[in-house]
């Protein structure tokens, strides 16, 4: 199973949603999860994994994960080639790195990483950035890239997108 996790902040709460689906061309998921918490963090420069990783701990402690799944988070894995980590890798390692994390952003974080790839979906001019741990980076490129959805986004991670928004 693969499962895709995002999470919107309100003023005082922060709404986390999962989506579940089996293949990575799904245009439907088989199961949605969602849980609304209190900030434990307030937003720190650099350091997006202390606000945003105890919200998916959270919602995955709801969720039996299994020896052979996957999860994506909006944001990155790693973050430069000096080894700075990023959310994926922080979940990486509170998951005692037994479920591969792929990161999946639309925006680009400035320092140079060769484990990050671009892609480009659709006829869209704008990448998005990948990156992953436990798994190889360059095989699940051709995965996010055969993912459901004619655009930039893929189907599924824009119906995500909107389901922590309403």
């Amino acid at each position: 199973m693969i499962y895709a996790f995002d999470t919107y902040y309100y003023e005082n709460s922060a709404k986390t949603v999962c989506i579940a689906f089996n293949e990575w061309s799904s245009e439907k998921e088989t199961e949605i999860f969602s849980e609304n918490t209190e900030i434990v963090s307030d937003y720190e420069s650099g350091a997006f994994y202390k606000r945003e990783l105890p919200c998916i701990l959270s919602l995955l402690s709801k969720i039996n994960l299994q020896e052979n799944d996957i999860i994506i988070v909006d944001g990155f894995v790693s973050l430069d080639n000096e080894g700075k980590m990023g959310l994926g890798r922080y979940l990486f390692d509170a998951l005692n790195q037994k479920i591969p994390i792929i990161g999946i952003a639309k925006n680009n974080y400035s320092a140079a990483d060769d484990k990050r790839r671009t892609i480009f979906r659709g006829e869209s001019k704008t990448p998005l950035f990948l990156t992953a741990v436990g798994i190889d980076v360059d095989e699940i490129k051709s995965k996010v890239e055969q993912m459901h959805g004619l655009y930039r986004i893929p189907t599924l991670l824009k119906k995500l997108d909107q389901l922590t928004r309403d």
